[in-house]
C-alpha cells in the first residue's frame, strides 16, 4: 500500500479519553490561519524543535496550499474547527536516512491528559509503515516529560539524552532526547523508498 492509500481513510472520527468528539485529517488548503493559531499557542519551551518562524503567515500558507505529503505529512486533530493536536511525519527523499522517518508532535495546552498524542502518532507509525520506513525518530527536549511517556507506549526507546545541549529563542539551555522506534514493515513495503 503506498502513502494515498493510507490517506484514504481520512477524515477519520475518533473518541478522546474522555469522550470528546474529534476528527483527524491531513492538513487542508484553507487551514492555515487555524492552523497559525494553534502555534502561538503553544508554550515557548514546546516551540524549540520548530525550525521555521512560527509568526510568519506566509508560511503557514506554504504549508496548506502547496502541501507535498511525500515530504512532511501533517495530521491535525479538530475540535470542531479548533486545532487540538499536530503531528507531522518528516520524510527524506533520499541518501543514508532515505529509510528514517521523523515524527514532531503538538497539543494544545487545554487538551493535555486526554491521548491527543499518543492518538496522532499512532496514526503516523500507520502511515509510515504503508509508507515504507523501516524506523522513525522523534527529538525532544527534556522537559517533555508526557509526550516521552506517551511515545515509550507507542513502542519508542530513547536513542540519545544529553544534558544541556540544545539553546531555545532565549539561550537558556534545555536536555535533548533523542527517540527511535523500529518498524515491523510488511514485505510489501520493504522495498519502497530503498
Amino acid at each position: 500500500m503506498l502513502l494515498e492509500d493510507a490517506l484514504d481513510k481520512y477524515p477519520k472520527t475518533i473518541r478522546l479519553r474522555d469522550g470528546t468528539e474529534c476528527v483527524i485529517r491531513p492538513v487542508q488548503k484553507r487551514d492555515d490561519a487555524r492552523l497559525q493559531k494553534f502555534f502561538l499557542g503553544v508554550p515557548e519551551e514546546e516551540r524549540l524543535f520548530i525550525k521555521q518562524p512560527i509568526t510568519d503567515r506566509t508560511l503557514f500558507r506554504q504549508w496548506c496550499r502547496q502541501p507535498d505529503f511525500e515530504r512532511n505529512l501533517p495530521l491535525l486533530m479538530l475540535h470542531g474547527p479548533k486545532v487540538i493536536g499536530e503531528a507531522t511525519l518528516h520524510q527524506r527523499g533520499g541518501g543514508w536516512k532515505r529509510h528514517i522517518g521523523l515524527i514532531t508532535v503538538l497539543t494544545h495546552t487545554q487538551y493535555r491528559g486526554r491521548d491527543v498524542a499518543k492518538i496522532l502518532v499512532a496514526e503516523l507509525v500507520e502511515v509510515a509503515r504503508h509508507a515504507g520506513l523501516r524506523k522513525l525518530e522523534a527529538e525532544l527536549n527534556d522537559e517533555r516529560k508526557v509526550a516521552i511517556r506517551a511515545l515509550e507506549d507507542l513502542g519508542f526507546h530513547r536513542l540519545l539524552h544529553l544534558e544541556d545541549y540544545v539553546l531555545d529563542m532565549k539561550a537558556v539551555t534545555h536536555g535533548y532526547v533523542l527517540m527511535g522506534m523500529d518498524l515491523k514493515v510488511d514485505e510489501e513495503y520493504a522495498g519502497i523508498g530503498g
